[in-house]
């Protein structure tokens, strides 16, 4: 079976037209790739910039496809995601794509290197907010990973790559093992919000804990994979040891929902964030930004309240 790992890029200039739609997207560069597409960088004729992911099977690009119109249509709040879906004609094979508002960002392992693990706190509360609006419209993300949470500026967050979302309820679509519950013997692989708590605590390990992370995915037989192992590298970590509660709780299962998970982390964040020596302080632009990201977020839930 070809994979789109099999596929080479195409050439930077490459123009797609839809087959049914009419409209041309000029690919500039791959952004990335999976077992089921390539996503590019991609502009029409306004200049404006898109992320354009091509298929191998249509109807599984469809499902994703699928996937996004229901969260434009269910997901108030924000603008759409999903913005065309189509067919071109490639070296004489009809090919699947939809296009997607593209999100300029970096993965958050990257972000975190680059501007300092303080920005935990408002990455993690923002990553929670998304994800519980993901849960109430009735999808778990499933594939939650760095590559796939990318971060702008003032820690702005949005998920990628929905190929993963699954209905509440149905087995987890895609995961990255060492992100999955079940691999460390945590859970089922059913999707329900708590897959993704899990798989959020994973995040930070990955992130500021990946090489010791890594290596005890080489040592521990599969019988010995637990979250206990994985609370043993929270403890030893002095970014991590203040939310050792809160990633307790989410490598076990115990949250209520995802805002429950959210409040916590604040609460969580708020209390770490007290200097311990002069230090140890917390820039209190940072603790701003927080409390106006949470205030942005109450915000728009009084709206749909009122819609």
């Amino acid at each position: 079976m070809t994979t789109s790992s099999d596929r080479q890029p195409l050439p930077k200039g490459t123009e797609i037209r839809g087959k049914w739609n009419g409209k041309l997207y000029r690919l500039d560069r791959l952004l990335g790739r999976g077992s089921n597409g390539q996503v590019y960088l991609a502009s029409s004729s306004t200049k404006a910039k898109f992320a354009v992911k091509l298929g191998i099977e249509s109807a599984e690009l469809q499902g994703e496809a699928n996937i996004l119109a229901s969260l434009d249509h269910t997901e108030k709040g924000r603008s759409p995601f999903l913005l065309d879906v189509d067919d071109t004609v490639l070296e004489g094979k009809n090919v699947p794509f939809y296009v997607m508002k593209y999100i300029p960002g970096i993965p958050v392992k990257a972000y975190l290197r680059e501007r300092g693990s303080h920005w935990i706190g408002v990455i993690g509360y923002r990553l929670l907010e998304r994800l519980s609006q993901l849960h109430e419209a009735g999808w778990v993300f499933g594939d939650i990973k760095s590559d796939n949470v990318l971060v702008g500026e003032y820690g702005r967050v949005e998920l990628v790559d929905y190929g993963g979302a699954s209905s509440i309820g149905r087995s987890v679509r895609q995961f990255t093992e060492i992100y999955d519950r079940g691999y460390w013997s945590a859970g089922s692989r059913i999707a329900d919000p708590a897959y993704d708590h899990f798989a959020v605590a994973l995040l930070w390990l990955h992130a500021l804990e990946g090489k010791r992370l890594i290596q005890l995915t080489k040592t521990l037989i599969p019988q010995n994979r637990h979250p206990r192992e994985l609370m043993k590298i929270v403890r030893s970590n002095s970014r991590l040891l203040p939310l050792e509660n809160w990633m307790e709780k989410a490598l076990t299962g115990r949250f209520e929902n995802t805002q429950d998970a959210s409040k916590q982390w604040r609460e969580a964040i708020r209390v770490s964030q007290k200097p311990k020596s002069p230090d140890d302080r917390v820039p209190a632009w940072m603790a701003g930004l927080l409390g106006a990201a949470i205030v942005i977020s109450l915000s728009i839930t009084a709206i749909w309240l009122l819609q």
